[in-house]
């Protein structure tokens, strides 16, 4: 319990650039239940889109190559992790916008 207590002390003790802690935590929460909302609006049409996408490849109007597929993720997807791992490095802002992040895929 110890490990807890020092995070909690952490999350509510000093400043970030003068600004309490527990109100950036508040405000990336709201910044993360917005971006949680868009996200699952988002995946909304982008499962569409791929449903039509993988209809349009099968009649022969449109070819997919998993090729291209593999060098996008093989380039981006470093810099995806690391940008996630910074976020969740810093413990209050971090903190606030993923489980902003969570409830605003959840409860929208």
């Amino acid at each position: 319990m110890g490990v807890l207590e020092e995070v909690f002390g952490f999350i509510t003790s000093g400043s970030i650039a003068g600004i309490s802690p527990l109100i950036v935590i508040a405000i990336t929460f709201i910044i993360g239940v917005i971006a949680g909302y868009i996200a699952r609006k988002f995946l909304k049409i982008a499962i569409i889109a791929v449903i039509i996408v993988i209809i349009i490849s099968y009649l022969g109007f449109f070819g997919l190559s998993l090729g291209a597929l593999k060098t996008a993720a093989e380039t981006y997807g470093p810099m995806v992790i690391q940008l996630c791992t910074f976020l969740a490095g810093v413990l209050p802002i971090g903190l606030g916008f993923i489980v902003g992040f969570i409830v605003g895929l959840i409860f929208s």
